[in-house]
């Protein structure tokens, strides 16, 4: 999915995110769970992204989340891994111990099971965290998992790219 042409000029998404990124002057981390890694691979698959991309971390056990993000106990009792209020946890855990301008975080699931009724396969949560803020959006994602995952670091990117393009 990351050569589709996004604009005029034929570039990617993840082409985009790149130019703006290093245009804008900002620095990103990434905390992933379903995805496990691929909004980073798509990050760093971008010639210079060192520039801009100081680190990703992968927390896939709600132990990860804690030890590594500052997520707590409390908070993954409550509500669990799969919610707003991890993801908005999750991003601001990241940005804050990487010391980067924006926090991105994923969690969700990708399935086929651990669906619910109330987070059924698909739900993902995405948090962006930034210096004025945090912002959490909820997606529903039809498709196997692959699908699911993919979708998923698209809609991540694509946030990313719509942000930084306000900041012109």
């Amino acid at each position: 999915m990351s050569n589709i042409p996004v604009n005029s000029d034929d570039k990617s998404l993840d082409e985009v995110v790149a130019e703006l990124f290093r245009d804008r002057r900002l620095t990103l981390s990434l905390a992933e769970s379903c995805t496990g890694g691929l909004i980073a691979k798509r990050i760093t698959d971008m010639p210079g992204s060192s520039a801009y991309f100081c680190e990703g971390v992968v927390t896939y056990s709600n132990e990860a989340k804690m030890r590594l993000l500052g997520v707590s106990a409390e908070l993954l009792n409550d509500f669990g891994a799969v919610s707003s209020e991890c993801a908005a946890a999750m991003a601001t855990g990241v940005r804050t111990a990487s010391g980067s301008d924006l926090g991105l975080s994923v969690t969700g699931i990708a399935g086929p099971d651990g669906g619910s009724a109330d987070k059924p396969v698909g739900t993902v949560f995405i948090s962006l965290a930034v210096p004025d803020g945090c912002q959490i959006k909820r997606f529903r994602f039809e498709g196997n998992r692959d699908e699911v995952r993919t979708r998923t670091a698209t809609a991540a990117l694509e946030w990313l790219r719509s942000y930084l393009q306000e900041k012109a």
